[in-house]
């Protein structure tokens, strides 16, 4: 042992003796050994008011228990409770409650045993891993209630561990929940350099990566370290663009960051704390503690302690006569001297001083979390002593049965320590899982300024680790002040939201959080925030201008009601009225030598199919259907067919009109009227058969084109039988090719007889509109290939009503002296 064994700063002797390790003070003062002189014991500077009360609160529960005649019956509790503010001085007064520092042994104490049976602490998780190993040799119990480092979760290292604290796995997994809760994707961590910042900072990460929240940088210091990585931290929060910091730190590292920050003018940070700093009342006596205000954390639940705080109050030097500590605090307190023969600037002690007309951090008892934690640590080592003395021959744990109860061993409460499970006057469940963890259960708190202008701790919400995933995090109705007092939550994002109607698209080279916003492309949607996906819409659907939404696509077809439509309705309508005033004129006229010559019946008949020329044309205009598709269709073939049938046989007739002429020619009795109604009716009938066939085998139907535009569907109708199609129009062309060809041949016949100029124009109108009809059919995209079929038959209609008629109408009604036999004859006899 290095230097002279220290007696513990509070004791008690009893049957079983309970050690405690506790910093009453911060600092102390170091000394360089020269190894030449025993070495001084170093001076431990400051109070910690926070930790005394920890002592105090273990006092108060093994007192309580020794008054309960229902645990330890017969038994009472003691203590030894050491004040050791480095981690050299921790770890020896770990030694010494293990092995004890009795320098002689005598017939007194030699039954006596100086080993603890359980050690509470300490408060801080470096110093715990530091001497729980060194003491785990010996079997000895450690219950801490402040220790929350996740590395002592590790039974094969640390097997004797327990704690009364959940373990930073959970607190910094609710961190991450509480980060991505509140819509931060983008922060800074910093941690203090030790085992419980790094180990508690890299769980954090995970779990924040697990939960889409990025990392702009990560650092840690230590506040033993030099200034230099202070100000590294500090330059690093100044520049970063991220608003939130995660800091997994203790107090005396948050206290230094936030004066260099305060001091730097740095402000609108959000910090999110660990429970080492959150609820530490020392912040508020700090420099820069308004830089903190608006932080939010994670602490134990708090809980009520009947009669601690007047045991507290009730602390006088006369119960504790040997305590160096508890002199210097009650001077520090009440501003005087217990040592009367001392001169200094502090008044003698009167003996009247009371802590119960003191209001301090000490004594209030309102919010008891840590506090509450040594009160069941000490219970839990008193539950598993009770069951230990409790235990029946046929029930115990060792296979020789119970333990004798004059020599009880420190591995033997081990080992009923595990097994501990009650529930405390406040209703909460205590108990070990298989790693000496706790259940992890949390307040979340915010820094506040109260209306006494002290920081304190305010709870708005709760996580329990032992609900489900929606239910393990609660807010409640109480108001948050965030950074700098706003009322609204602050935004840390590397990118902006991406809206429904777009998606995030990754920048090169950044973290995942770091993304563009590129609205989805026609057809496909996002109807989410933040989708990192464009679903296409369904074939019969299409995006909506703001590409959050899958709507009907807009169904096109020719209608009467749109301009194109209406057009060609009017087109139809004036042919159809020129069709029949040209039939009316005929028809008054029909005695006449003009009419009588060029074969009135056949120009009626023309006339009527031309007519049912211009009103097929009707049929293609309108949403298609089953019936109007196959109607369409073949009645534009039949309707032209007998249009062009009755043309050819004009044709026909006039040749054969001439050739009759000729001295012994008998032709016109083999092509009478018989014979020219009989080639209308044969030349029709072949269409009329060609399209039943085609109804027959595979007839037009409608169909919802999503090929031509992908935004909308074209309702139009499919031919079904192409080959049906073609044919219709092949036979057409048939015999217009034919009715061209005989027209041309008998073009210079006798003008007053010969027809065959006008019905060779009026052929060649019909062929070329056709013709040009092919590709421009086949190019139109849409409802605008209907519009060139109806283009096409009223195209070629108005050729043969023009062409064939209308020179005939305009002799009848202007030139009526040419429409007399003479005339028609005698220019018969004059071309003859």
């Amino acid at each position: 042992m290095r230097g002279s064994p220290l007696p513990p700063e509070l004791a008690q002797d009893g049957d079983v003796v309970i050690g405690g390790i506790f910093s009453f003070r911060t600092r102390q003062t170091y000394a360089v050994n020269t190894f030449q002189v025993i070495p001084e014991v170093r001076t431990c500077k400051n109070f910690n008011f926070r930790e005394f009360k920890f002592a105090q609160a273990m006092i108060f529960a093994i007192n309580e228990i020794n008054e309960n005649p229902d645990m330890l019956p017969g038994f009472k509790l003691g203590y030894k409770i050491y004040d050791s503010c480095g981690t050299t001085d921790i770890l020896r007064a770990a030694l010494a409650l293990v092995s004890g520092h009795e320098g002689e042994v005598s017939d007194e104490n030699c039954t006596r045993i100086e080993t603890v049976q359980a050690i509470l602490g300490h408060s801080g998780s470096r110093p715990t891993i530091a001497f729980a190993p060194v003491v785990g040799r010996f079997n000895v119990p450690v219950v801490s209630h402040f220790a929350t480092c996740a590395c002592l979760s590790n039974r094969k290292e640390y097997p004797n561990f327990f704690r009364t604290i959940p373990s930073d796995y959970y607190q910094s997994r609710a961190l991450a929940k509480l980060i991505k809760h509140l819509g931060w994707t983008w922060i800074g961590a910093i941690a203090v350099e030790n085992e419980y910042g790094l180990n508690g900072i890299a769980a954090f990460i995970q779990a924040a990566h697990e939960y889409g929240v990025c990392i702009e940088y990560s650092d840690a210091f230590s506040s033993s370290g030099p200034p230099a990585d202070l100000q590294r931290i500090t330059s690093k929060i100044q520049s970063a663009s991220s608003k939130v910091i995660l800091a997994f730190m203790s107090h005396r590292e948050i206290k230094l960051l936030a004066k260099e920050l305060y001091q730097q003018n740095v402000t609108g940070v959000q910090w999110v704390g660990s429970d080492a700093w959150i609820t530490d009342h020392s912040l508020t006596d700090s420099v820069g503690h308004s830089v903190l205000v608006g932080s939010l954390g994670f602490t134990v639940s708090g809980a009520r302690i009947p009669g601690l705080e007047e045991h507290l109050r009730r602390l006088h030097p006369s119960l504790f006569p040997h305590s160096r500590f508890v002199r210097d605090f009650w001077e520090d307190v009440f501003d005087c001297s217990l040592n009367t023969t001392a001169t200094g600037r502090r008044k003698p002690c009167s003996g009247l001083e009371s802590l119960r007309d003191v209001k301090s951090q000490f004594t209030d008892a309102s919010e008891l979390r840590f506090t509450n934690n040594v009160y069941k640590s000490v219970y839990s080592v008193a539950h598993a002593l009770d069951a230990l003395l409790k235990c029946e021959e046929a029930s115990g744990p060792f296979s020789n049965g119970c333990v004798n109860r004059a020599q009880i061993q420190p591995w033997q409460v081990l080992e009923y320590l595990s097994r501990v499970n009650f529930t405390t006057q406040e209703g909460e469940r205590v108990y070990f899982d298989s790693n000496g963890d706790s259940p992890a259960r949390y307040e979340l708190v915010n820094l506040q300024i109260t209306n006494r202008g002290t920081m304190e701790g305010v709870t708005v919400g709760i996580y329990d680790a032992s609900q489900a995933g929606s239910h393990q995090f609660i807010m409640s109705n109480t108001p948050v002040v965030w950074a700098n007092g706003h009322s609204e939550v602050p935004v840390s994002v590397c990118g902006e939201s991406c809206l429904p109607g777009s998606r995030k698209v990754l920048q090169k080279g950044r973290p995942v959080c770091c993304y563009d916003c590129v609205t989805c492309p026609a057809g496909e949607i996002s109807n989410t925030t933040d989708s990192i996906h464009c679903m296409k819409c369904s074939p019969e659907f299409w995006s909506n201008e703001r590409r959050d939404a899958c709507i009907p696509k807009e169904i096109e077809f020719l209608t009467y009601g749109e301009i194109l439509g209406t057009l060609l309705v009017l087109f139809s309508a004036l042919g159809v009225f020129l069709t029949t005033l040209t039939t009316i004129v005929f028809y008054c006229h029909k005695e006449t030598p003009l009419v009588r010559a060029n074969n009135s019946e056949l120009s009626f008949l023309l006339l009527f199919s031309l007519t049912l020329c211009f009103l097929c044309s009707l049929t293609f205009i309108g949403r298609p259907t089953r019936w109007s598709c196959m109607l369409r269709h073949t009645a534009f073939g039949i309707t032209f067919v007998l249009c062009i049938s009755c043309v050819l046989g004009k044709t026909i007739l006039v040749l054969m009109a001439f050739k009759a002429s000729l001295p012994g020619s008998h032709l016109m009795k083999w092509f009478g009227p018989t014979q020219q109604r009989f080639c209308v009716v044969a030349f029709t009938l072949i269409q009329v058969v060609i399209c039943t066939l085609w109804l027959a085998i595979s007839p037009p139907f409608p169909f919802q084109n999503m090929i031509v535009y992908q935004d909308r569907i074209i309702l139009e109708c499919q031919l079904g039988s192409a080959l049906g199609f073609w044919a219709v129009l092949g036979y057409i062309g048939i015999l217009a090719t034919l009715c061209f060809v005989i027209a041309f041949l008998a073009r210079k016949l006798p003008d007053n007889f010969n027809e065959a100029k006008l019905i060779t124009f009026s052929m060649l109108t019909f062929c070329a509109v056709w013709i040009a009809f092919i590709p421009a059919y086949i190019s139109s995209p849409g409802k605008f290939t209907v519009a060139v079929e109806i283009f096409a038959i009223l195209a070629s209609s108005y050729g043969l009503l023009f062409c064939i008629f209308m020179p005939k109408c305009f002799i009848i009604l202007f030139r009526p002296e040419k429409n007399t036999k003479r005339h028609i004859m005698g220019k018969s006899n004059n071309n003859t």
